[in-house]
């Protein structure tokens, strides 16, 4: 079982979930998630010879809430991740993301990649960096409801996910659109009947109470810094992601048709080692197929 902590870093604390002992292997969570989003992994890696380390990013969960968004921007977000490598006594680690997670540990990487013996991205691949602001180019794309964007204004998509927080994470786990949706992010998807099966009811109330006592603004803050981040990497346009890297995502998952994993994006990633298609997977990758995640993960990290 993994043990809990709490550290302090860069002015907050950081709540840890962890397990195992050997070379350093953190794991970060996406959006809507917290450290129990990698409660399969803790334990495999743990088993095979690793420190494995999954924190609860700043906003979510057991962790500190800084108030101001822009305490949220890309260098916060690596900036705790050099910070925890450096408190748990190692110069180096393993990077894995999902969701967001994702795109702290491609940036990790980039900003600081010799700090990073690996990384790995699960469902969100490396994403050049665009010749127009982000929240510029998915409105150009996909119109100004795109959920990118109605994140934006603060308090409001904050109050309609903590309005019914069981019910909106039932419906964004499950990720079955809605034929008529509601107004909001929650309301896209249907409410199941059923939960999924690599949701147990106890795992969702853990997730059900992190998020009562958290609420959804730093989560939200992440997406509230988009163009925010843009502006301030100019310095690291077309910039490469050097340790070696991995890519995994679900087949069914929707992110692959918003950012795929193209020329443009394989391109900066001249040390991609492989990229892994997971069958009968939607976004939700390493709790919907743990197994076929760690042993892609075992394998990526035996080959360092």
């Amino acid at each position: 079982m993994p043990s809990n902590r709490i550290v302090r870093l860069n002015g907050i604390d950081l709540h840890l979930a962890e397990q195992g002992e050997g070379p350093l292997v953190l794991l970060l969570h996406g959006f809507p998630e917290t450290s129990h989003s990698w409660r399969h992994q803790l334990e495999a890696l743990a088993e095979a010879g690793y420190h494995a380390v999954a924190p609860d990013q700043r906003g979510y969960g057991g962790s500190d809430r800084p108030s101001a968004i822009d305490q949220y921007s890309i260098f916060h977000l690596v900036g705790d991740v050099v910070a925890l490598i450096h408190e748990l006594g190692e110069e180096q680690a393993v990077v894995i993301g999902h969701d967001w997670g994702s795109i702290v540990a491609w940036n990790t990487a980039l900003l600081r990649p010799g700090v990073v013996r690996g990384v790995v991205g699960i469902s969100v691949p490396p994403i050049p960096r665009g010749a127009l602001p982000p929240l510029t180019a998915t409105e150009q794309r996909f119109g100004p409801d795109f959920y990118q964007n109605y994140f934006q204004e603060p308090g409001v998509a904050d109050a309609e996910l903590g309005k019914d927080i069981p019910g909106a994470l039932r419906r964004i786990y499950a990720g079955a659109p809605a034929p008529e949706p509601s107004p909001g992010f929650a309301g896209r998807f249907l409410d199941p009947s059923t939960l999924p099966a690599w949701l147990p009811a106890e795992d969702l109330a853990v997730f059900v109470d992190q998020f009562t006592a958290s609420g959804f603004t730093g989560g939200l803050n992440y997406y509230r810094n988009l163009d925010r981040n843009w502006e301030q990497t100019a310095a690291w346009q077309d910039a490469p992601i050097t340790p070696p890297a991995l890519y995994i995502s679900g087949e069914n998952d929707g992110v692959r048709h918003l950012y795929p994993l193209d020329a443009a994006a394989r391109a900066i990633v001249p040390n991609l080692r492989g990229a892994i298609d997971v069958p009968n997977c939607g976004h939700w990758t390493q709790q919907e197929q743990p197994d076929v995640v760690n042993t892609a993960l075992l394998e990526f990290l035996k080959g360092l």
